[in-house]
């Protein structure tokens, strides 16, 4: 691929990472993404035969940048497993509500069932970071079915918050106590 060919191919990526971010995933069509890349709504077939590919490309970069994050947040591992984890589900949390049409990409079934580019690879290693500090926290624990479970249950804060839901029904303004209440259920109390 020439020098030309992929600067085309990563403007598209990136006029959809901004598409993604400003108006949500179902802004998402080839057509509008070769709109605003300033090119013929046939050129992005030429690096990405199907739509799907694109969108995996699109979800990489928020896997990567989520990734990245999450590695600045944690730093060089000096605290200790739960306060690793603590600020992993904030990071994660933050991002979900943050990112919200990038997220709901990242997640959806058929780019993941599909492991276009390797997405699903992309996905792995922030929950294998997850299920190495539920491990060190929750020694005697089935680590990645543990692991599992809090992911699901931080999925659906992100998710119920940012429809409104979790507001409404708890009365409160902020997600850290349902983020504390998710890792106490999976972690056991914090010692104090």
């Amino acid at each position: 691929m020439s020098e030309q060919e992929a600067g085309l191919k990563s403007r598209l990526i990136e006029v959809g990472v901004d598409l993604v971010t400003r108006e949500g995933a179902q802004a998402l069509s080839l057509r509008e993404i070769a709109r605003r890349a300033g090119v013929s709504h046939g050129a992005p077939r030429r690096y990405f035969p199907t739509h799907l590919e694109l969108l995996s490309a699109i979800a990489r970069r928020g896997f990567a940048d989520l990734q990245a994050r999450a590695t600045a947040a944690v730093g060089d591992g000096e605290a200790g497993p739960r306060a690793q984890l603590t600020t992993l589900a904030r990071v994660y949390l933050d991002f979900a509500l943050a990112h919200r049409g990038m997220y709901e990409l990242m997640f959806r079934h058929d780019l993941l069932e599909s492991n276009r580019l390797g997405l699903r690879e992309t996905s792995l290693p922030m929950f294998g970071a997850l299920v190495d500090l539920v491990g060190r926290a929750r020694p005697e624990a089935d680590a990645p079915v543990v692991a599992g479970a809090l992911w699901a249950n931080l999925h659906g804060i992100a998710q119920l918050w940012g429809w409104g839901s979790l507001q409404l029904t708890t009365g409160t303004d902020d997600f850290v106590p349902l983020l504390h209440a998710a890792l106490d259920a999976h972690l056991g109390p914090e010692e104090r």
